[in-house]
């Protein structure tokens, strides 16, 4: 009720109401733009490519919202983006130059914003390459250069539009540009999803006794999902007190706050992203023996393949978990932070002590919230492989769908709590 009350409030202020309006024009203007094919593709030999489960390429076709699978000019999807991202936020931490870029305040992240953008553009040009002529190539009409030549610039023009739409929706819309245009993409699927369970369920291959138990347990899955999304562990800061002129400054308690899920969503994609790799490689040898032995032992569809896939999933899991905490989280730079500013943890020394001391409880709480993306991404799998439900129902597309939605709901508090301020200073 809290969430409709704020949605109310905030279509009541013209200002938000404009900029909602806004952000909904620019999602169906995506959702047409996925809608528009790639010209010089045979139809009929595109949906026989996509007849089967094909790995890796299901994901892709999970954030592009089935633009990948229809080969519209969104078939990229931001896919690129998000890569080219990460890349430049771990060149960040190895290449010094760019991380005295990335701490010059708003220049640097000007300067950084054009790598990515550049970046982008190099990696969706490789991407609508390999697409054109190795993947989709059977499906290309007329396989010469001007074919090829057309399909890259339209699929690489799709990406850049999308990238350009997103920072539109950041500039004059609600929530994350990016963000939005991949909960856009999985949102599109949920109908044929539904559709699909509802031709099971009157086939009798599930029953509603799988239905109800199914939705019972996705809604605790999205109860269990925002309260670690939103959970942090509170560390105690005192600031000393120190005299500046004639005033004195400090002597506050404050805290630190440490999300339980520091990494977000990304450990889930990368351990996705290897397990469907070799997966991905039987689709184009779909008769060998290597493809009998992957989809018996490594699928998530095989036996004892889902156990295999179950456990090295939370194998990846945990480790990406870590490794990109570690990369986000810098303890001994919040503690030469908090001693540069006179602040301490009670009880504990400043400096050496108090690094120490943050990075034995981000390994602690990184354990934690390691386990819940364990439990979110595969669940699921297990469920849909002993119900028969095939609703699309992933630990990734909940984690994005729910943390976007969250993201969106505090953006709307506080441009309501900004004007509230105004109103009142007035």
């Amino acid at each position: 009720m809290e969430m409709l009350n704020t949605l109310a409030r905030a279509w009541k202020t013209a200002e938000i109401r404009k900029k909602i309006i806004f952000t909904l024009l620019m999602m169906l203007v995506f959702r047409i733009g996925s809608n528009i094919p790639v010209p010089g593709i045979d139809r009929e030999i595109l949906s026989q490519l996509f007849s089967e489960e094909m790995g890796l390429l299901s994901l892709f076709d999970l954030f592009s919202g089935g633009s990948f699978s229809n080969f519209t000019i969104f078939a990229l999807g931001i896919t690129p983006y998000v890569t080219a991202s990460i890349i430049l936020q771990l060149l960040t931490i190895a290449i010094p130059s760019l991380e005295a870029l990335s701490k010059e305040g708003v220049e640097g992240r000007k300067k950084l914003t054009q790598y990515t953008r550049y970046l982008t553009v190099v990696l969706g040009i490789l991407q609508a390459i390999g697409m054109a002529v190795g993947l989709f190539r059977n499906a290309v009409a007329n396989f010469n250069f001007g074919s090829v030549a057309l399909i890259v610039l339209t699929l690489t023009a799709g990406t850049a539009f999308l990238m350009w739409l997103g920072e539109q929706i950041n500039e004059n819309g609600i929530g994350n540009g990016i963000s939005l245009i991949i909960f856009g993409g999985i949102i599109s699927r949920l109908p044929s999803a539904v559709r699909s369970t509802w031709h099971s369920l009157m086939a009798g291959d599930i029953s509603w006794i799988s239905i109800v138990l199914f939705l019972i347990f996705a809604v605790l899955v999205v109860v269990g999902v925002i309260l670690v999304q939103e959970g942090n562990r509170k560390i105690p800061v005192q600031y000393a007190k120190r005299v500046v002129g004639r005033k004195m400054y400090g002597g506050q308690s404050s805290h630190l706050p440490i999300k339980v899920n520091q990494a977000g969503v990304i450990p889930v994609i990368f351990a996705s992203s290897l397990l469907q790799f070799p997966l991905t490689l039987t689709y184009f040898w779909p008769n060998s023996g290597f493809a009998a032995f992957m989809n018996k032992w490594f699928h998530p569809n095989g036996n004892p393949g889902v156990w295999i896939y179950s456990l090295l999933s939370i194998m990846l899991i945990i480790f990406f978990n870590y490794f990109y905490t570690a990369l986000t989280f810098n303890p001994r730079e919040v503690a030469d932070n908090m001693r540069a500013n006179g602040g301490f943890v009670p009880g504990i020394r400043p400096g050496r002590s108090t690094t120490e001391y943050l990075n034995k409880v981000m390994t602690r709480i990184s354990f934690s919230g390691a386990m819940f993306l364990c439990i979110v991404s595969i669940i699921p799998t297990l469920i849909q492989q002993f119900t028969n439900l095939q609703i699309g129902f992933g630990g990734t597309s909940l984690l994005i769908v729910v943390g976007v939605a969250l993201d969106m709901m505090k953006q709307l508090e506080q441009q309501l709590i900004m004007r509230n301020y105004q109103g009142f200073l007035k």
